[in-house]
């Protein structure tokens, strides 16, 4: 099996390159011919999202990294390369009302596989591998989780 990089931008580490990495990687993934994209734009705006709010990448003049891969017919990598934190990024049950905290399990339940590792010492590279299926895809998982309402 081979890994075919699509698309790799560098964005600045605020909330706005959220969606922009999301409309990119949308991109790349249709243009590569595939269809079913809403695990992968999930998974994009969890990992770009994090990243902007929890490391060292949200700072004044802070950017992060995203490359898309894909991988065989029906498989993509959203790697997501940030300036580091003092936590090891890792996945907590939602609880109930919880507005904020469901990312990394989103990620999780997403997706096939995910890590993190340490680049250079100080930066953080997370990744994600999604299946991109015609049916039952994230859209299918959206709401799942969510047991109460959250006021805010």
């Amino acid at each position: 099996m081979s890994d075919h990089a699509l698309v790799k931008m560098t964005l600045p580490g605020v909330v706005r390159s959220v969606p922009l990495a999301r409309r990119w990687v949308t991109d790349a993934l249709t243009a590569a011919g595939h269809r079913e994209t809403d695990g992968v734009r999930l998974v994009t705006s969890e990992l770009v999202g994090n990243a902007v709010l929890h490391t060292r990448s949200g700072r004044p003049g802070g950017v992060v990294m995203v490359t898309v891969f894909e991988v065989g017919d029906a498989l993509a990598r959203i790697e997501v390369l940030d300036e580091g934190a003092l936590t090891v990024p890792k996945p907590r049950e939602p609880d109930g009302c919880d507005c904020h905290g469901r990312g990394l399990w989103l990620v999780q339940q997403t997706s096939t596989r995910w890590g993190t590792r340490t680049v250079a010492l100080r930066w953080n590279l997370v990744w994600a591998e999604v299946a991109m299926l015609d049916a039952g895809g994230a859209s299918g998982l959206l709401g799942m989780g969510a047991t109460g309402t959250c006021l805010t």
